[in-house]
């Protein structure tokens, strides 16, 4: 027999799911203006030549005003911008200047700070996009590849991961493996499995100027990503990367010092069969 105290129950439930549930739209409208904030460089933009009216930022990045407007207003509603009528004439929105909040600035522009989440907007847009492969794997008991992920998925993950790469992974972490520590800095080699777009590889070499790191990777276009980037950051005579599998680094009878999966074993089809090539090297 239902019961007064029952419905109740139920009521607040339901009520409570459909807050969760409406949140979570606010929520993900948030992340897709901040996502196409960062891709058109307005965060940056005002950041740099702060405060802006509409027409300015949209000069500055070479996008429609109108567009650009839309998107300062509702920034200033979710309370990421600031906004700041025009004295003369408060109702004229064109003349309307907006600000991003210094204690924002680093969230939303600094791409080495550890608070800078912006990558996971972009990752959540690219895999948005495969919603329609995923129904279809759902129903088919097949998959979607990182490959057919794009550009959206792999770039955002690597971004996402580069600040601990590049800072914390070779300052604190491997130094506080005292085994570890002592063999790179004695000119050790790392295989770095599953290295995506490198900036593993590249934080170690930084951090360790002796040691030299293979990376190694399924995703051809992460491959090439990894390479201009350890030219770029100075480290490419003691960085290589190979289009391979764990089982390449296994079989090539080379000895490593380490053998490293940073942020990919989740990832992975088959991670036993990974962790399993990478330990064979060290029998």
């Amino acid at each position: 027999m239902t019961t007064t105290a029952d419905t109740a129950a139920d009521t607040a439930a339901t009520t409570a799911l459909v807050e969760r549930l409406f949140g979570a739209v606010l929520a993900a409208l948030d992340v897709q203006s901040i996502h196409l904030g960062d891709r058109l460089g307005y965060y940056r933009a005002l950041r740099d030549a702060g405060p802006l009216t509409s027409a300015e930022l949209a000069a500055r990045t070479a996008t429609a005003e109108r567009y650009t407007r839309e998107w300062l207003e509702q920034q200033a509603v979710t309370g990421l911008l600031v906004a700041t009528d025009a004295a003369h004439d408060p109702a004229d929105a064109a003349a309307r200047r907006f600000t991003l909040p210094a204690a924002h600035a680093e969230p939303l522009t600094d791409v080495l700070s550890p608070n800078h989440l912006v990558p996971l907007t972009r990752f959540l847009a690219g895999v948005g996009k495969q919603m329609d492969a995923l129904v279809e794997a759902y129903r088919t008991g097949g998959g979607v590849s990182w490959a057919q992920h794009g550009a959206d998925a792999r770039e955002a993950q690597a971004a996402a991961n580069r600040p601990l790469f590049l800072g914390p992974l070779g300052r604190e972490h491997l130094p506080s493996i005292p085994d570890v520590d002592a063999a790179l800095r004695a000119g050790g080699r790392v295989a770095d499995v599953g290295c995506g777009l490198g900036w593993s590889a590249i934080g170690i070499a930084l951090a360790y100027p002796d040691a030299t790191v293979d990376g190694y990777d399924l995703d051809e276009p992460s491959i090439e990503g990894a390479r201009r980037n350890a030219a770029e950051a100075g480290v490419g005579d003691r960085v290589r990367f190979h289009l391979a599998d764990a089982a390449t680094v296994a079989g090539s009878g080379e000895h490593f010092d380490l053998v490293a999966a940073f942020e990919c074993v989740h990832d992975l089809p088959d991670p036993v069969g990974v962790l399993a090539a990478m330990r064979a090297p060290r029998r």
